[in-house]
């Protein structure tokens, strides 16, 4: 096969996610329970990138991502890029970024903060060099050590 030709047939409807780290290709498939789904699914690892070098990519026939979803690949793999496509053409492409705020996404690294006690949302503020502050107690986490609800 040459180098010019695709490795994979084009998707009729649905998602891709490209531009993913190759670290980060199986977490963001775990993440989105990929095993589970019935409709064809493609993972590819350590493709040629210009850009990274080396990059993950997941196309997803039938999927078209929710808001809540898109935030919480955000969160787990920030500046990704998700492709939304309709009758083999691309309707949209979207550059996902880390919000200013993650609502309910997040779990609180202190034990003794009120959202791991009581019934309630988790609100973390994103800070400089991916730190999240939680609005309740305060507590500070890196990105890289957080847990998803």
């Amino acid at each position: 096969m040459g180098k010019d030709q695709k490795l994979v047939a084009a998707l009729e409807n649905g998602s891709v996610i490209d531009h993913i780290p190759t670290d980060k290709l199986f977490t963001i498939a775990q993440l989105l329970h990929l095993e589970k789904f019935t409709e064809p699914v493609l993972i590819g690892n350590n493709l040629e990138s210009k850009v990274m070098g080396k990059k993950g990519l997941i196309k997803i026939s039938g999927k078209f991502f929710t808001e809540d979803e898109i935030r919480k690949l955000a969160v787990v793999c920030p500046n990704i890029r998700i492709t939304v496509i309709k009758n083999y053409e691309v309707v949209e492409k979207r550059e996902v970024t880390l919000p200013e705020t993650l609502t309910d996404i997040v779990k609180c690294a202190n034990p003794v903060c009120i959202t791991n006690n009581e019934p309630m949302k988790t609100v973390f503020y994103v800070k400089d060099n991916n730190i999240l502050k939680c609005r309740y107690c305060g507590k500070e986490q890196k990105l890289n050590n957080i847990k998803l609800k």
